[in-house]
């Protein structure tokens, strides 16, 4: 059977072209065919063919791209920007109610993590156009759909069709693609949900279904952290690849039941190696407190609001006592990973909720001392999963392999960076390692960016597009030039 990393290793466009046909045309052009005499052609799909036209969306486009000196960097803002919504949104009306489907791009199949970010950068918009409005409500309706068949899993079918999965070991059901536990899936939905409702001050989506699955992430927290036993989940796959599947009867790694919650994967899928992911716990800790406050504002359950900020604070607790490390060089730290009995996993990975991401998610100021010694540590030789080569320097991770960068780090870095001269290097990194495409991919190596994979990654093109209009706000295009 061709693993998951195969298919993503070798482009990801055989299934995903079966399941969407002709969305996939844009990608199959060569490139001289996308280059002509320098002139940069659009790439996105034909009106008729998207999936979701908006007219804020689409507004932004044409004023941000009129602003960017760079005919490349216009050329791939206007590509990446509404990629989420020209090739993976499915949008209906049910009943009254609207529901959305989000692909993450080559699979079909919904993250919980992917999802929310991917609609993310349009969030600002959604009071300018009543129909991305209704698109992003959506998608807090789906989630929520998704999280009450199995608050454990990280991704979903659109309907009840089973998957190339379903024979792991783990309690699988037909409307599952995938049953990884990761803490970020149920932390993803919060936060779309949570800054949904200050933007739009729409709180229709809090309902009983809502907070039935709320009660559900607040039980499966509390499971996760194995005070009193391992808790019902385990995950254990046939596979070659060692991160794909998990020791111990399919548990993971022992961890000391200190307060601390375990992901037994990361978000990039892949298996934690000491069970108490951090960046994933600090943006717990950040969910829990949205989540008391909707619930305190919105629902007036204060007893479960008191739940989620009690958890909270034990799960900080934990990460100041435990995952703060004394780092020879760079002073106080953040661990990757920790178990409780003292073994930490000092790295970080590409994929987030990441140490270097942690501002981006509203974890931590990016001025906090921690952090920036955090920030030095990941961006340099001393985090083993940091690449500099012939044609750049980033972040990967296990899940692609050794040298290989993920432009989604270079976005980060920008996206939490107050140095100019910093982001303008990141943008610079972006535009020349695209393999003239016009797209952003999920990794590419550091001495050939010809070599990549995934030639359809919507997270990592839509972020690239809200980074673009992140230094409009701040009139910072001038950086692109």
């Amino acid at each position: 059977m061709t693993t998951r990393r195969d298919f993503l290793r070798k482009g990801g466009l055989g299934i995903a072209s079966l399941a969407l046909g002709s969305s996939l045309d844009i990608y199959s052009k060569t490139v001289s065919g996308i280059l002509k005499e320098e002139k940069y052609v659009c790439l996105r799909p034909e009106l008729s063919k998207r999936h979701f036209t908006s007219k804020a969306v689409e507004e932004t486009i044409v004023r941000i791209k009129k602003k960017i000196k760079d005919p490349k960097l216009a050329w791939m803002f206007e590509n990446c920007y509404p990629n989420t919504l020209d090739t993976t949104v499915n949008f209906k009306m049910e009943g009254n109610k609207p529901d959305t489907f989000v692909l993450t791009g080559d699979i079909h199949a919904m993250w919980l993590r992917d999802s929310s970010a991917q609609v993310w950068p349009y969030l600002s918009l959604v009071n300018k156009d009543p129909q991305l409005k209704l698109l992003l409500e959506g998608v807090i309706r789906r989630q929520t759909k998704c999280i009450l068949i199995d608050p454990y899993a990280n991704a979903f079918n659109e309907g009840p069709t089973g998957s190339e999965w379903g024979s792991d070991l783990t309690t699988m059901k037909p409307e599952l693609h995938e049953r990884k536990w990761e803490i970020d899936s149920l932390c993803f939905p919060i936060r779309l949900a949570y800054n949904y409702w200050k933007k739009t001050s729409d709180s229709s989506v809090f309902d009983s279904s809502w907070q039935q699955a709320m009660r559900l992430v607040l039980k499966t927290f509390k499971e996760q952290q194995r005070k009193n036993s391992l808790g019902p989940y385990k995950f254990q796959r046939v596979t070659e690849m060692q991160l794909d599947t998990l020791s111990n009867e399919g548990y993971g790694a022992p961890v000391k039941p200190v307060g601390l919650i375990v992901s037994s994967f990361r978000p990039s899928d892949d298996a934690s190696m000491f069970g108490f992911l951090i960046p994933s716990n600090l943006f717990a800790v950040t969910s829990l407190k949205q989540l008391a406050e909707i619930s305190r504002e919105v629902n007036t359950d204060n007893v479960f609001a008191n739940e989620c900020e009690a958890l909270a604070d034990e799960v900080m607790t934990a990460i100041n006592k435990y995952a703060i490390i004394n780092h020879p060089e760079y002073g106080k730290i953040y661990a990757f990973e920790v178990d409780g009995y003292g073994g930490t996993l000092l790295m970080d990975d590409a994929n987030a909720p990441s140490l270097l991401s942690l501002p981006y998610l509203d974890c931590i100021l990016a001025s906090d001392e921690i952090y920036q010694n955090t920030r030095k540590f990941v961006w340099s030789n001393d985090n083993p999963y940091f690449f500099k080569g012939k044609v750049a320097e980033g972040i990967g991770g296990p899940h692609v392999g050794l040298e290989m960068i993920w432009p989604l780090s270079i976005i980060m870095k920008a996206l939490t960076s107050t140095d100019d001269a910093e982001i303008s290097a990141c943008v610079k990194t972006l535009r020349d390692t695209d393999a003239n495409t016009g797209f952003m991919h999920e990794s590419f190596n550091k001495d050939d960016s010809m070599k990549f994979t995934r030639k359809w990654f919507a997270w990592v093109n839509t972020l690239f597009g809200e980074l673009i209009v992140k230094l409009d706000e701040e009139n910072k295009l001038h950086l692109l030039s």
